[in-house]
């Protein structure tokens, strides 16, 4: 496991205190997965090693943008419990039951889609912001917080794959697995949850590597494009300098766009 969880209540206090030093900047600074700058505390929270209420006290009195983001998010950590206690199956389970009729491509009857799943399990998309995340996970057991919703985006939009696929990868490889978190986190992504966002919406995946910065850790995780300078690292597939050992695209994103709009638009007319 990386260094950056060590077990037990008291590292899970000493993180806290660590992170007071960074919570004023998280706004800023949360969506960039190079400079790292997130609580962290998520593996303490999930085994009740530190309680939101210890947290939420701990930098009550701040009056920063920082803390208020964070803040946030410890209250979309509580409504995610309160969905789990409404819906117990809601990691299973659409709750618009629309998606029940979404044309999804299952891995376990289409050849092509088990190959795609397979890819991004293994962070071999050829979109090397999304294979960063996906390798990070793999090797550290944890995923920046903004990959995490690029990776589970790409996974259903891109890809046409149910999110129910990608709730069991990350159960399964996460150390801060929450079963409440992680299923609210999943269908709000793909727009089958409570106060969801959009499917429409569809992350682009090589602007929001440029966006937010990633080229250091696409090059901590892609060993094969470390030697990529900006702005090829984002689409070293664009720019002619793929090298030889790295995937090509595994599908274009526009076609996946096109693609996804088309299975939205079959969905609502069926």
């Amino acid at each position: 496991m990386h260094d950056f969880w060590k077990v037990g209540e008291d590292a899970a206090h000493s993180r806290l205190a660590a992170w007071e030093a960074d919570v004023d900047g998280y706004d800023d600074k949360r969506n960039l997965p190079s400079v790292d700058k997130v609580s962290r505390l998520s593996p303490h929270l999930h085994f009740g090693e530190i309680s939101p209420i210890q947290i939420w006290h701990r930098f009550k009195d701040k009056r920063s943008k920082g803390w208020e983001t964070y803040e946030g998010e410890l209250i979309w950590r509580d409504y995610s419990q309160n969905a789990i206690l409404q819906f117990p199956k809601y990691a299973t389970q659409n709750y618009r039951e629309d998606f029940d009729r979404f044309p999804w491509r299952d891995p376990a009857t289409d050849e092509a889609a088990a190959r795609d799943l397979n890819a991004w399990q293994q962070g071999r998309t050829g979109y090397p912001i999304v294979d960063a995340g996906m390798r990070q996970l793999w090797q550290t057991g944890w995923m920046h917080n903004r990959v995490r919703m690029i990776t589970a985006s790409f996974l259903i939009k891109h890809l046409l794959i149910d999110w129910r696929e990608g709730e069991k990868w990350f159960w399964d490889t996460l150390c801060d697995a929450d079963y409440a978190s992680n299923a609210t986190n999943w269908q709000w992504t793909a727009g089958t949850g409570v106060d969801s966002n959009m499917f429409s919406r569809i992350m682009a995946p090589l602007s929001q590597s440029e966006k937010f910065d990633a080229a250091r850790y696409i090059r901590t995780y892609v060993p094969e494009l470390a030697k990529l300078d900006e702005p090829y690292i984002h689409d070293p597939e664009e720019f002619g300098r793929r090298p030889a050992g790295y995937p090509r695209k595994i599908v274009p994103h526009r076609e996946a766009r096109e693609r996804a709009l088309a299975a939205l638009k079959a969905m609502k007319d069926s």
